[in-house]
């Protein structure tokens, strides 16, 4: 079973990102002047650098990187208070995504993604021992993107099951669920405890266009959902009804890159330190505020 005080345990992607921060709409067949980043990211990598900020005392990350950036990745990570395992791939490079930010428009970002080796993990990086004395186990749903990570997330579900250990799950990113189908995600799926949605995802993953129908019938599926609502705040959704709507904080955004991720960290770290869904879905709202007010998809480091 679940150990009090027990660690997280973050499954994903550690990504290199190259963040250009422009103005306006990019300038077709010429160039658009832009300040650009080369910053450590990954959905996963971030989910677990966020928790560790917002107080767990022990977040650990499995993730692949490619020798080309295996060390800066470990480095990043460590600096984080995060206690990487990370899987060396012999052949893949280290994902990259390219992350276009234009500060004329809410600093909303475009990805354009390279997964690299993040999403080559596959069933023999995984053991059982890496659930020794974790609480709670959380899955980056980039992994359900590929047919190695898919059967990694297969067999980390089982073994989690096995131990009593409650899964959560980001869906990661709407325009890759269109591309692998709902019914499949939702069949991928069964067994997590907790999905993390956001907006968009949740709307795709119900055909509704209502935020709250979307939580709610997503929530006759997994047990607790709570769908991200960006400058809304958040829904809380458990047995088909929506119970909390959670308030956004108000901040002048620069960067939404990891917003969903802070959300996501600050979120697990406040429930595995035994707070109620809804006052851990405020502690994600603060995180993610915290988030769109700095350039890339991690917490400040610390120390």
């Amino acid at each position: 079973m679940t150990e009090p005080g027990g660690a997280l345990l973050v499954v994903g992607d550690v990504i290199t990102d190259i963040v250009a921060r422009h103005r306006g709409p990019l300038a077709a067949g010429t160039d658009t002047t832009a300040a650009i980043r080369t910053l450590p990211g990954g959905a996963g990598a971030n989910v677990a650098c966020w928790a560790a900020h917002w107080g767990r005392a022990e977040v650990r990350l499995l993730g692949r990187v490619g020798a080309d950036a295996a060390e800066w990745h470990e480095r990043e990570l460590t600096a984080c208070g995060v206690r990487p395992r990370l899987v060396v791939d012999p052949e893949a490079p280290t994902g990259t995504v390219i992350c276009l930010v234009d500060a004329d428009a809410a600093a909303e970002r475009t990805l354009v993604t390279q997964s690299g080796a993040s999403l080559r993990l596959d069933p023999g990086d995984w053991s059982d021992a890496l659930l020794d004395g974790v609480a709670r186990l959380h899955l980056s749903g980039y992994l359900l993107f590929s047919a190695p990570s898919r059967a990694l997330v297969a067999v980390a579900l089982e073994s989690a099951r096995a131990r009593g250990v409650p899964v959560s799950l980001d869906p990661a990113s709407a325009g890759f669920l269109v591309e692998l189908g709902v019914d499949r995600f939702l069949d991928l799926v069964s067994g997590v405890d907790v999905l993390l949605p956001s907006r968009d995802e949740a709307g795709l993953l119900t055909g509704l266009p209502d935020p709250a129908d979307a939580a709610a019938e997503l929530s006759r599926r997994v047990p607790l959902v709570v769908a991200k609502q960006g400058a809304e705040g958040a829904l809380v959704a458990r047995s088909g009804t929506v119970c909390a709507r959670v308030p956004a904080v108000p901040a002048t955004p620069r960067d939404t890159t990891g917003a969903g991720d802070a959300f996501t960290g600050a979120f697990l770290a406040a429930l595995l330190t035994g707070a109620a869904p809804e006052d851990a879905a405020a502690e994600g709202c603060r995180a993610g505020a915290r988030a769109v007010e700095r350039v890339g998809g991690r917490p400040p480091v610390l120390g």
